[in-house]
């Protein structure tokens, strides 16, 4: 109902278990979960500025982008670089069952959370049913 995953980043977690190596560097870890009648996402974004997240929805795809800049200069000489850095981006293929002109964004320590209510034409209904008017007895 959320999304659907990334075949592509499910064969490079595959890959980097099967072979022990990181195919890639998981720039934007997420985890995604229901409460009630909302989806919550929290995304790791540690070292990024709040100004420099961009949030776009376009046919129900939310598009996450985010910078890291280094913290070291271009004088610098660097011994060890592990921690990635520059423009990351993440799609989320949301369900038409969201609402997507509702979503919450905030960042804090890090992690950007989104809340995602479920739009309220999705939302289980009861349906009430009205009798066929005058009741007759039938004569034998």
């Amino acid at each position: 109902m959320l999304m659907r995953t990334d075949p592509f980043r499910e064969f490079d977690r595959l890959a980097e278990r099967v072979l022990g190596t990181a195919a890639r560097p998981a720039a934007m870890p997420m985890d995604a979960w229901r409460e009630g009648d909302t989806f919550c996402v929290e995304l790791d974004l540690p070292g990024v500025t709040p100004e420099s997240i961009d949030l776009d929805v376009e046919r129900n795809v939310l598009t996450v982008k985010a910078e890291r800049k280094p913290a070291y200069g271009e004088d610098s000489e660097m011994v060890i670089t592990e921690r990635p850095a520059g423009t990351f981006s993440r799609q989320l293929f949301l369900g038409e069952t969201l609402d997507i002109e509702r979503i919450d964004a905030s960042y804090e320590a890090g992690v950007l959370k989104l809340r995602i209510p479920v739009a309220d034409q999705a939302k289980p209904r009861k349906i009430a049913v009205s009798g066929g008017g005058e009741r007759r007895e039938l004569k034998s």
